[in-house]
């Protein structure tokens, strides 16, 4: 019998298993495949990435954590003859904005602004600035920051992304006003200087506007370095990593004497004036004072309203280079041009007498001479030594006005100078074309004013300055400020005993009996001082005011006389020469004459030009005879 069994199900089950188990294995493979040809496609890029380009990245990495910042190079100093520092640098800490570094520049600024608040109009120059300049540039955002200031930044940083503490320079003038005119200050670059040279761009920057810093403006900026900062996510630095300083500027070595120039100023005290003195062998100025003055320190961190308005209601006019865009009328110190222009012409010789009985009179015209009474019959000598109007009127008439003009223009007079400064004014020295410009006629009137340097002759006492120099060397002598520019200067094409004449006058005013300048005399012989006084009216006095007994001295501040005085020294072999002009001063002979005698013994005493002069320094009795007109 036979049983019908069933089947083993293992048998069933094997074969489906192995059908099963095969594709299976077809899938794991697969899959296994796919992972593992994924796994090395990523090995290879791994490979390539850290392996082939590893160098490439690592420099990128870095690149990322490295703030390289332009520096600013130090400014060159600006120093006197004997290396007294008149413009230099000191250290202050600014905050910066880097716009790369900066998430959202304004987020910023709001930022800084509510722990250090900013003006409007800060805050709309940092603004313009960062969207000016690449944004690697930084900006400045405020500069001579307190420790507290710096406190609070840094304290903060994390919530100021962009913005870093800096140290940088800033302009000084350890002198204050002394030398504000002659060295001029700094200011802040325009746009149109940036324009010029990106590098101006940097925080720090200054430009020259007047001047030895603008003249030189090229020699003291130097170049810009660089510095490498390792910084943090934030921007926080870290380290320093590297560091190429910039190339700082040159200095600069003036001809001035500081010593002399704080004399000076002390001597003029509160007088609105200005002084000048030369060697009037090479043209190296010696000192230049505009009184008053002001601090040149204020342009470069800035100027408040206030003390803007005190300098413009100044009626002194602080602001104002008196010595190099003043003009004046030089009075009676211009007639030593006319008496040469009319020896140059041969109207006139130096023995030949003009009277003088106190007036001139030209058709229905009358002019009239500083005395009264007149000075009778005088030669050139006389006519120079008792600064004779009237003598000077009737020479002018014989010479004119042009060749008066153009031996004016020879000595210095009315011309442009080639001083070492921006800004000067030539002044004027009229003739008949000038005149026939404006649409008039030239008058012989004008040109009897003109033979006392009144009218509508102009000129600066740098000019002035100068005259003395050319007058007391023959030589076409140029001032500058640049220490050690000397050359030989030539010869003005004079003849030297017209020049010699003159000079004799001008020893006569103030070391003659009578001359005019009795207060400028020296207490040495061998310090003799030749001179010649000048009183410019800015007012005219009617023919009325004269018959009343007419006192210039009575007037208003603004109305009365400007006081002017020229000279050199010693007189036998001239080192020095000077200018003085104080401003409605009434007379030269009282004002500026003592000024100019104190200055030019000081300058005597000092021999800054180091001419080794055997010269005895006065004692104090000496100097009080002096004054006291008693020598």
């Amino acid at each position: 019998m036979r049983l019908n069994m069933p089947r083993p199900m293992f048998r069933v089950g094997t074969r489906q298993g192995d059908k099963r188990g095969a594709v299976f294995t077809r899938r794991a493979l697969l899959l296994m495949a796919g992972q593992a040809g994924a796994l090395g496609a990523l090995g290879v890029m791994l490979y390539g990435v850290q392996v082939r380009e590893g160098v490439r990245y690592q420099v990128k990495a870095r690149e990322n954590s490295i703030s390289t910042r332009l520096l600013s190079p130090p400014r060159g100093r600006i120093t006197d003859r004997y290396g007294t520092v008149l413009a230099g640098n000191h250290s202050t800490w600014r905050a910066l904005l880097i716009a790369e570094q900066a998430q959202d520049v304004d987020a910023t600024l709001d930022a800084f602004s509510a722990l250090i608040p900013l003006e409007p109009r800060e805050r709309a120059r940092i603004e313009r600035e960062a969207r000016r300049h690449r944004r690697f540039i930084p900006v400045l955002v405020r500069d001579f920051l307190s420790w507290d200031d710096m406190a609070r930044i840094e304290v903060n940083a994390p919530d100021l992304p962009g913005i870093v503490v800096d140290a940088g320079t800033s302009r000084v003038y350890p002198t204050g006003p002394l030398f504000a005119h002659a060295v001029g200050y700094v200011a802040p670059p325009t746009e149109e200087d940036v324009a010029d040279d990106p590098s101006l761009a940097l925080p720090g920057m200054r430009v020259g506007r007047a001047g030895l810093e603008k003249t030189y403006e090229k020699t003291l900026r130097g170049k810009a370095g660089n510095e490498q900062l390792e910084v943090n996510a934030v921007g926080r630095v870290i380290r320093e990593v590297a560091r190429e300083e910039g190339q700082p500027g040159e200095d600069v070595r003036a001809s001035v004497d500081a010593g002399l120039q704080q004399a000076i100023t002390d001597r003029l005290g509160g007088e609105s004036a200005s002084a000048v003195v030369l060697d009037c062998r090479t043209g190296e100025v010696m000192a230049m004072v505009s009184n008053p003055s002001f601090d040149p320190s204020l342009f470069n961190s800035g100027v408040s309203q206030a003390q803007w308005q005190a300098w413009a209601s100044d009626q002194r006019g602080p602001l104002t280079d008196k010595v190099t865009v003043g003009l004046y009328a030089p009075g009676s110190t211009f007639k030593m041009a006319v008496a040469i222009a009319a020896l140059q012409a041969r109207a006139i010789t130096p023995g030949e007498h003009f009277s003088c009985p106190g007036y001139f009179d030209l058709g229905n015209m009358r002019f009239h001479c500083w005395r009264k009474g007149g000075h009778g019959s005088l030669d050139l000598r006389g006519g120079i030594k008792n600064s004779c109007d009237v003598y000077f009127y009737q020479v002018a008439l014989k010479v004119g006005i042009d060749p008066i003009a153009r031996t004016a223009n020879r000595l210095g007079l009315g011309t442009e100078l080639a001083i070492d400064l921006p800004d000067q004014r030539a002044g004027l020295i009229p003739t008949r074309e000038w005149r026939r410009a404006q649409g008039h006629p030239w008058n012989l009137g004008d040109t009897v004013v003109s033979g006392i340097g009144q009218g509508y002759i102009q000129v600066t006492p740098l000019q002035l300055a100068t005259y003395a120099a050319r007058l007391a060397t023959g030589r076409a002598v140029e001032p500058h400020l640049l220490a050690d520019a000397a050359k030989e200067w030539p010869e003005l094409g004079l003849p030297a005993a017209y020049l010699a004449a003159a000079r004799e006058g001008m020893w006569a005013v103030v070391n003659e009996p009578g001359g005019t300048a009795p207060d400028a005399r020296l207490p040495d012989p061998q310090w003799q001082l030749a001179g010649k006084t000048g009183s410019a009216q800015v007012l005219r006095v009617s023919r009325e005011q004269r018959e009343h007994g007419f006192d210039s001295s009575k007037l208003p501040w603004r109305l009365r006389p400007n006081a002017l005085f020229v000279a050199f020294a010693p007189y036998a072999a001239p080192r020095y020469a000077l200018s003085v002009v104080v401003e409605h001063g009434n007379a030269g002979a009282t004002a500026a004459a003592p000024i100019a005698r104190d200055i030019m013994m000081e300058t005597l005493r000092r021999d800054p030009a180091g001419r080794s002069m055997p010269l005895v320094q006065p004692g104090p009795a000496q100097l009080a005879a002096v004054r006291s007109n008693k020598t």
